[in-house]
């Protein structure tokens, strides 16, 4: 198999491939699943862009964890995340990256895998908005990568949290934050996109 196709943007899908079982997991749930339709409806509009989707997820601490493992376990089980996970089923041309903590880049593979798909503007999307997202737009900031955040397509436990990630990312991290719709995706292969 060869590289990747080049890009300079990626969608990346933060933690979106998760049970939700955990304490306010049924809290995260409420705002997450409407923040998945809208997230389904921008990953199609990229796939049409060009733009590759990488999903980034947590291991869990558990380090025999297998992505696809986490897919069947989150449409299968019964568990509380199992909506999303429906929405937002990997596709066989989507990449995928497990993570040990926080931030997509931290300990993973992530930023080769950038560097060989040629992106220097993140689409950042999933959750949770105030720590995983949040984190992750720190660490691109850092690297030099341009970072969108399309602030209809994140989630937290509270709407207050993921508000004022967005303001913090906006502010902090030069992060463009907009709807979803606001984004011009057939336009992001020229680099860091401009307005519209």
């Amino acid at each position: 198999m060869g590289l990747p196709e080049r890009c300079s943007a990626a969608l990346l899908l933060i933690d979106v491939i998760n049970d939700l079982e955990f304490e306010r997991g049924d809290q995260l749930l409420e705002y997450a699943l409407a923040m998945a339709h809208r997230l389904a409806r921008l990953k199609r509009r990229a796939a049409a862009a060009g733009i590759p989707a990488i999903y980034v997820n947590d291991n869990f601490g558990r380090w025999r964890s297998d992505f696809r493992q986490q897919v069947a376990h989150c449409l299968a089980d019964g568990v509380r995340g199992e909506p999303i996970a429906r929405l937002l089923t990997p596709g066989d041309d989507d990449y995928f990256v497990l993570k040990p903590t926080n931030s997509a880049f931290h300990e993973t593979p992530l930023n080769t895998l950038l560097g060989q798909l040629g992106a220097r503007t993140l689409v950042l999307t999933g959750m949770a908005c105030d720590i995983c997202v949040l984190f992750t737009a720190n660490d691109a900031h850092m690297r030099g990568y341009g970072v969108v955040v399309p602030s209809d397509c994140v989630a937290s436990e509270r709407p207050e949290d993921t508000n004022y990630a967005l303001r913090l990312m906006a502010k902090a991290l030069d992060a463009r934050v907009c709807d979803a719709d606001e984004l011009d995706l057939a336009n992001f292969n020229g680099g860091r996109p401009g307005p519209g």
